[in-house]
């Protein structure tokens, strides 16, 4: 895009080149850096498009030594062709640099609360507090400007697959939907509330009742639940999509589509699988011990409770005996790593997750480690089916517990080989979707029975299903979308019978007259005649997040909130006068400080 020429700019900070020498040109921006070499000063000057290198001598210097770096200001200048020795190739603008005929402050700056041009490790609050500022770093600008590419991306393509754009309504309904609503008080319905929505659940399947065909939206959702570094406190966006009179592979060959699209467009990393594999819920537990699993880890996990059901070795014998499990990791190696190194892992999966952790080293025929005193000929030999014959070493890593509660504990045991051992290929996108999860599952706090997704899931079998099989058996048309271990979305096929609906609440605890009160407008569309739909809802965020290469999805966000729940920058929640309390018909009930 080039520039209408006006009085502050004929160029961008980040257009001219060697070509350009000699011309006389405008440029406007912010004073990065400032270096005086004593009689000579060097000024690197940024705008939203890059950074050109000014030089000041003469009759300018003293006024532009005073003034402070992110100061605005606009000059006019010569541009100058660098000596060979002196190009800059780390900047687009290295060939040549502006020598500076005259300059106007457009805006002084005051001292600034942290270093914009250079990192300074500043506190976390102090830079959200001064947000705006942070915005101008090279890399958070970066990638808010990556986000709305990816934003525009998304829409084309989607467009391209037959999808419309619809924008739904921002106040609705509370919906139990798994976290806390936030919610709006009505002045016009005294001691009644709207709620923000946490997803456009609803309006989505209604708009494919309305007989709309493929419908998306960039939707913001709202959450009151705590931070998270892959999710952002109160709101985030998601890249909302339903289909009518479709299956699970429909929609997961649009979402390919899309992912493959976008994730090419933006990283050069490779994506090894397309069609992406499809795990069920169970294997990938068993397998990974998570249901998102970093498919760019090598290792996985194997079940051989079956080798110490007779065994020696008390501790697993008792474990199996008692219906736990022993799972082991292999990690094949060239290498064995010192006794601390054991001696530290062992120690932080016991202290992070109360689990024991036993290994044995095979090394050939030669086999090793702190355990094998307990262990049979036939023990070690079963086991030695586990490992890699190709391998050197093979170092066999052992968990025991109760099935359950050893998931958490394997699954960062199997990150931190992966990563310790070399077993992750670093330059890959790793999709995956993890399919058949159950429809119910069971709180051990409450003692009931609760949806474990989705409750507008179809469940698989339908109706049959509900009423013959254990509802802890029953899988659903439930699926999510996992690449390098990060959950992208959730979705399903849904429920748009409304007596199969009424019964999946009911199963769940949800009487007839609650489901009505909460989802009547969606039941009674149901009965007007639905099609089969199904959908998905990737988070925008975290796929920004990912191709930024970032940790945090604070980082790929504008204005994202503390960690605290709180707008730093904006005082956000802050009071508000009892006038306005008074309109809304609310009187407060705070809770008496310590």
């Amino acid at each position: 895009m080039s520039l209408v020429k006006s009085k502050y700019r004929t160029h961008k900070c980040s257009e001219l080149r060697a070509v350009d020498a000699d011309k006389q040109v405008i440029l406007s921006g912010w004073v990065m850096r400032k270096r005086d070499h004593g009689g000579l000063l060097f000024i690197d000057l940024r705008d939203h498009y890059g950074v050109t290198q000014l030089v000041a001598s003469d009759t300018h210097l003293e006024a532009l030594q005073k003034l402070k770096v992110e100061s605005v200001i606009c000059v006019h200048g010569k541009v100058i062709k660098r000596l060979d020795e002196l190009i800059n190739n780390k900047v687009e603008t290295g060939e040549i640099e502006v020598q500076i005929s005259d300059f106007e402050v457009l805006s002084e700056s005051k001292v600034l609360p942290f270093q914009i041009a250079e990192e300074d490790n500043a506190p976390e609050a102090i830079r959200l507090k001064h947000r705006f500022l942070e915005l101008r770093k090279e890399k958070l600008h970066k990638n808010v400007l990556l986000r709305s590419q990816v934003t525009q991306a998304v829409r084309e393509n989607l467009t391209k697959q037959g999808f419309t754009e619809f924008h739904t309504p921002i106040l609705t309904s509370s919906s139990p939907e798994g976290a806390r609503d936030f919610i709006v008080p009505s002045r016009i319905h005294p001691g009644k509330f709207f709620a923000l929505p946490q997803a456009p659940q609803q309006f989505k399947q209604l708009l494919m009742v309305s007989g709309f065909d493929r419908y998306f939206q960039i939707a913001p959702c709202f959450r009151d639940e705590d931070a998270r570094a892959d999710r952002s406190p109160g709101e985030f966006y998601q890249i909302d999509l339903e289909m009518s009179f479709v299956e699970q592979d429909d929609v997961f060959l649009v979402l390919e589509n899309l992912l493959v699209d976008v994730f090419s467009k933006f990283s050069e990393f490779n994506i090894p699988n397309n069609p992406f594999p499809r795990i069920p819920y169970k294997e990938s537990m068993d397998k990974y011990a998570c249901d998102k699993p970093d498919l760019r880890n090598s290792l996985e996990i194997v079940n051989c409770s079956n080798v110490f059901e007779n065994s020696e070795f008390k501790i697993f014998r008792e474990v199996v005996a008692a219906g736990g499990s022993v799972k082991a990791i292999n990690v094949a190696t060239d290498k064995v790593p010192s006794r601390k190194y054991f001696d530290d892992l062992i120690s932080n999966i016991k202290k992070e997750f109360g689990l024991g952790l036993a290994y044995l080293v095979y090394e050939g025929a030669d086999v090793k480690g702190p355990i094998l005193k307990f262990m049979s000929e036939a023990e070690k030999s079963e086991l030695l089916k586990l490992t890699d014959d190709t391998a050197d070493i093979n170092i066999l890593f052992f968990v025991a517990g109760v099935t359950r509660d050893t998931y958490q504990g394997l699954a960062k045991l199997r990150d931190n080989l992966g990563t310790d051992f070399n077993k992750v290929n670093l330059n890959s996108w790793a999709f995956c979707w993890i399919i058949d999860y159950p429809m119910y599952e069971f709180d051990d706090t409450t003692g009931k029975i609760e949806f474990s997704h989705n409750p507008f899931s179809m469940p698989q079998g339908g109706m049959e299903a509900l009423e013959t099989k254990d509802p802890l058996e029953i899988k659903a048309y439930q699926y999510d979308i996992v690449c390098n271990g990060i959950e992208l979305s959730s979705g399903a096929i849904r429920n748009h019978r409304p007596e199969i609906m009424y019964k999946a609440f009911e199963i769940a605890g949800y009487g007839k007259e609650v489901v009505e009160e909460k989802f009547g407008g969606m039941l009674k569309a149901f009965q007007y005649g639905a099609p089969p739909h199904g959908g998905s809802a990737p988070g925008l965020d975290r796929i920004v997040m990912l191709l930024a290469e970032e940790s945090a999805i604070r980082d790929v966000i504008a204005f994202p909130l503390a960690q605290s729940c709180e707008d730093l920058m904006m005082s956000a929640p802050s009071d508000i006068s009892t006038e306005q309390l008074k309109e809304v018909h609310i009187r407060l009930d705070l809770p008496k400080e310590k």
